[in-house]
């Protein structure tokens, strides 16, 4: 039997939806989508989930880029997502370092909580699809479930993790967890 398709996934966005890049991504120029990312996030919409972003910006923080270089951002991914029929229903971010000590930063929980209070929707188990350590230990912490992919920094979390890695759902991208999530297997 398969399992229940879920009514929420959560992204995280660099090196999942995008390109992701050692220097930031500090412009809407500099955003490009990684191939079929875009369209695995329509299917979710077409297959009735709704969808999230949680990402980490600590770029505000450092001077790299502003609110209007991340909005501009935000609103390029948003509109190519759209133009495939699909729909992102909240982008939550953190504009911290790790020095801050925030809570919103992932691998802190508050991103995914504040997803979960503002859609009205209990995380348990609703797949948080990453590519980072932080964003595995985010999922868990939240009580959401953990998906890792091999984009951006997908392989090096899989050695950062080690023997946590054991029982975590692990994809080649976006697209190839989403198949599974549509098909009731993930």
């Amino acid at each position: 039997m398969a399992a229940r398709k879920p009514g929420l996934v959560i992204l995280d966005r660099d090196g999942v939806i995008n390109h992701d890049s050692p220097d930031y991504i500090k412009s809407a120029r500099e955003w490009r989508p990684i191939p079929g990312s875009l369209e695995a996030i329509a299917r979710l919409t077409h297959g009735d989930c709704r969808v999230a972003v949680a990402t980490n910006q600590s770029g505000l923080a450092r001077g790299l880029f502003d609110y209007a270089a991340l909005f501009a951002m935000h609103d390029k991914m948003t509109r190519m997502v759209a133009e495939l029929g699909g729909r992102i229903d909240g982008i939550f971010f953190c504009p911290h370092t790790p020095q801050d000590g925030c809570a919103c930063r992932k691998p802190a929980p508050g991103l995914l909580r504040q997803i979960g209070q503002r859609l009205q929707m209990d995380l348990a188990g609703v797949p948080m699809i990453g590519d980072s350590a932080k964003d595995v230990q985010a999922a868990r912490a939240a009580g959401a479930r953990s998906v890792l992919v091999r984009t951006g920094n997908g392989q090096a979390a899989l050695q950062e993790l080690g023997e946590n890695a054991v029982n975590l759902p692990v994809y080649d991208d976006l697209a190839a967890a989403v198949d599974a999530i549509l098909a009731g297997t993930l």
